[in-house]
């Protein structure tokens, strides 16, 4: 018999790859992450990772193509 959690979250799939243009929030960036919220949120601050741009308050978005360039290289990227 299955369990729950081996069953998808309805509407919450998991692309194959990151779009090259546009924006997407963290919910779209996290399959593609190997740490956390809080450690993307910390390497933003510190300029490390690309800088958000914010749609209201709460809702951040973040570049496609400066994601691919830090996915490129990460420990030398820095940040506009």
């Amino acid at each position: 018999m299955a369990n729950k959690t081996d069953k998808p979250k309805q509407g919450k799939t998991t692309p194959d790859a990151l779009p090259k243009t546009g924006y997407s929030r963290w919910q779209q960036l996290e399959p593609f992450m190997p740490f956390s919220r809080e450690t993307w949120r910390l390497l933003v601050q510190d300029g490390k990772a690309p800088k958000p741009t914010y749609l209201n308050k709460r809702c951040k978005i973040y570049p496609n193509a400066e994601v691919h360039k830090w996915f490129a290289d990460p420990k030398n990227y820095r940040a506009d």
